[in-house]
């Protein structure tokens, strides 16, 4: 058994079963990787992929162990690596952060603008999705942290910690019947069509359930887009939109008025998350110091200690410098 086999195995499964889709992301050729995974599978005696003239159709029972494990065992060979780049400090390192666009466009740039002015040879990079995506990314391996609101879905394998209070606010034209209203209601906002969310984000059900609780059914003539693509539908007289305060910039949103609608609806919580399995690294660590002034090294030490009794931490120290 070898790990290059494992890696096509692992690779075809996450591609939907297309061995072309795996070849061409691992650069390599389609009959190389069957060749090797038949040849793994004979090994085995169990064939991990179900196949209907000879096409893969999804993995067998097996085949789904197998790949649970598979995933178990490069996650730990990272983190082998992740220990290597701790003890060389010099090399810098990469940390890739899973965010939603709100969180990569409104708090993320000075965090990391900050970050980098300590870590200079860190290399980082972003992956964007809902919360539920962003995840799934977490768990996955594809990043080291996420940064967004509450998934729709329990993930038993993340910690996660919570960094910001995130405040709803109805956004308009400037000359729009909301500006100019002494006090905001959930009628007051029926009346308008109204730029929504899609259901992924908590802030996308929070907000329908507030009309709903009221008897209230507002017309929605957009939905399924994030805050900025709102405020530019807003902006253009299609309706009103209610999002995260965060996502107003008095500068660049000259032509549109943000009031507080926080007394409507409820606000949401923005968590960091990581792997309770993984090997925390010291720029993980000194990223989310970064995202919340609650945070301590101790705090996310204590968070994680349960499943890492016995492995170095470089989460020490109650400091947080």
């Amino acid at each position: 058994m070898q790990l290059r086999q494992l890696k096509y195995v692992l690779e075809v499964y996450r591609r939907g079963n297309h061995i072309s889709a795996a070849a061409d992301a691992l650069n390599t050729s389609q009959p190389g990787i069957s060749k090797q995974i038949r040849q793994l599978e004979l090994e085995l005696g169990f064939d991990i992929f179900e196949r209907t003239r000879n096409r893969i159709v999804g993995a067998t029972a097996a085949g789904l162990e197998l790949i649970e494990n598979a995933e178990r065992i490069f996650r730990e060979i990272d983190d082998i690596q992740k220990i290597s780049d701790d003890y060389n400090e010099e090399k810098g390192g990469r940390l890739t952060i899973a965010t939603t666009h709100t969180f990569a466009r409104y708090v993320l740039p000075n965090v990391i603008r900050e970050f980098l002015a300590r870590q200079p040879n860190v290399r980082i990079g972003l992956l964007q999705g809902n919360p539920t995506e962003v995840s799934e990314y977490v768990q996955a391996g594809s990043a080291d942290l996420g940064v967004s609101t509450e998934p729709q879905k329990s993930f038993l394998g993340l910690v996660r910690l919570p960094i910001l209070s995130i405040k709803r606010s109805v956004i308009a034209p400037k000359d729009h019947p909301i500006a100019k209203l002494e006090k905001i209601t959930l009628q007051e906002l029926a009346k308008h069509p109204l730029i929504g969310h899609d259901h992924f984000r908590s802030g996308g059900w929070a907000i329908m359930d507030a009309f709903a609780k009221e008897g209230i059914k507002p017309l929605v003539p957009f939905a399924g887009v994030d805050s900025d693509v709102g405020k530019t539908y807003v902006n253009i007289g299609l309706g009103i939109a209610i999002t995260a305060s965060i996502a107003f910039d008095p500068e660049r949103d000259k032509n549109l008025v943000a009031r507080d609608v926080s007394h409507l609806f409820p606000s949401s919580t923005a968590y960091v998350s990581f792997r309770k399995s993984s090997y925390l690294r010291k720029i993980e660590v000194d990223f989310m110091l970064k995202l919340s002034p609650e945070l301590t090294r101790q705090r996310i030490r204590a968070s994680r200690e349960e499943t890492v009794h016995s492995r170095a931490d470089p989460a020490g120290g109650d400091d947080r410098s």
